[in-house]
């Protein structure tokens, strides 16, 4: 018996080793679902696929999946693209390109391209099913299925090493959530004790909670966790199944909870072993209030931390710069993000984030805003609570924000919130 016990404990000591984690990485294949719209954003996404939209100053929302990948050594990466996929595809392209194949690492692009029927992708299962004849030529030991539109910064390897320690088939990947807030948003896991997923509820009215903690309950991210055999099976089930809308929540998990191991992996920071920081920046407002949290004084998405970078593609730019320093006419940035490439001429720039590339004239006012790349501010403009679209070129004297009845007669989106949404066509600008 003691040697048993003795064995077992370096069976665990084995598991829990880094380099036990590097190898489990190094089996793992990570695709990364990157087809959606995303149509709560509106017209933001009229011209790119939501993974594609800008986020934090300089970056996509889909940096962040990748960067978590490569961040956790996994180096097999491939990114399944639909809807208005060109400018995504341009930037991973430029930006994610450096890998070499006969190193056994890259981040690849797989169309929807009809491969294994008449059909696009029909959801989030199909999407992986139409490329299993590709998943299989690359032989990995496990698929790691992610979301490409959150933000968040996780290390894989742990949900890696909680799914072959508890010899998972399936690893659903949750955050820890007031059930008044996942009421009517989130998809729900029920689980045991021990974890075990024993029902799937698709944004219910009243969630059931976490065993021991009835004020939480468990929110699917999204983010999937397979043995490759086992994929290939259900994969292959559902897709005989004419009744299935092809989804791994909706259709996946229920199916298989009762007859295999499926577990849920509660996402936690690594420090306070609370839930750990993660946006969903799907609807205006959210995307709005994610960049406004990167500009506090400690914002909990830190940026700066050379542990742990976000991988990019950005341009050779200059230093932001701020020119003009007379009584009204003062090129300055108080409590905001100022991207490189920016120039900021004899204007106030108050609790607001510009990308790269933006310029602002003389007498203006700009404050909580988000400006997106190459955004150009005419002389004498006030803008408040706005996000102002890629390539937007505001007119002298523009006001945008201190009205909602003007800004809707103008032809601007306006949300429930009173945030205001400006794009090219808006102004009458070609897109």
């Amino acid at each position: 018996m003691e040697n048993n016990n003795q064995q077992n404990g370096q069976n665990q000591n084995s598991e829990r080793s880094p380099h036990s984690i590097r190898l489990l990485t190094k089996n793992t294949l990570a695709l990364v679902l990157a087809g959606g719209r995303g149509s709560r954003l509106y017209e933001l996404t009229d011209w790119r696929a939501k993974p594609a939209l800008y986020f934090g100053g300089k970056f996509r929302i889909i940096d962040w999946p990748l960067s978590n990948c490569i961040n956790s050594g996994i180096r097999r990466i491939a990114v399944l693209t639909q809807y208005k996929a060109h400018s995504l595809i341009r930037h991973l392209v430029h930006g994610w390109s450096m890998f070499k194949k006969e190193l056994g690492e890259y981040v690849e692009i797989y169309p929807a391209s009809q491969r294994s029927s008449g059909e696009w992708y029909q959801g989030t299962a199909d999407a992986v099913y139409q490329n299993l004849d590709i998943i299989r030529a690359e032989q990995p030991e496990y698929v790691l299925i992610l979301s490409g539109d959150h933000i968040y910064k996780m290390d894989y390897g742990e949900m890696l090493r909680d799914h072959v320690t508890r010899d998972s088939d399936m690893t659903v990947c949750c955050l820890e959530v007031p059930i008044e807030e996942a009421a009517g948003s989130f998809g729900v896991m029920v689980v045991d004790e021990e974890l075990r997923i024993s029902g799937f509820q698709e944004k219910p009215a009243h969630p059931t909670p976490i065993p021991g903690e009835e004020n939480l309950t468990l929110a699917s991210m999204g983010n999937y966790l397979f043995k490759t055999e086992f994929l290939f099976d259900v994969l292959e089930e559902d897709a005989n199944d004419p009744g299935s809308s092809h989804d791994f929540g909706n259709d996946i998990i229920p199916k298989i909870i009762n007859k295999h191991n499926v577990f849920a992996f509660p996402f936690r920071d690594p420090n306070t072993k609370k839930r750990a920081y993660w946006r969903d920046v799907g609807t205006l407002d959210s995307f709005w209030e994610a960049n406004m949290e990167l500009i506090s004084t400690d914002p909990e998405l830190d940026l700066y931390d050379p542990k742990w970078p976000t991988w990019t593609y950005q341009p050779q730019l200059p230093p932001a710069k701020f020119v003009h320093n007379h009584d009204n006419r003062r090129g300055i940035a108080i409590d905001s993000t100022i991207s490189g490439g920016c120039i900021v001429s004899g204007s106030t720039i108050l609790n607001s984030l510009l990308f790269s590339n933006v310029r602002i004239h003389s007498y203006s006012h700009i404050e909580q805003s988000v400006l997106l790349p190459d955004v150009i501010v005419h002389q004498n403009c006030k803008i408040r609570r706005a996000i102002i679209d890629r390539s937007c070129e505001i007119p002298h004297g523009t006001v945008i924000g201190h009205d909602i009845e003007q800004d809707k007669a103008n032809g601007f989106r306006v949300t429930e919130k009173g945030l205001v949404l400006v794009t090219r066509e808006m102004l009458g600008q070609r897109p």
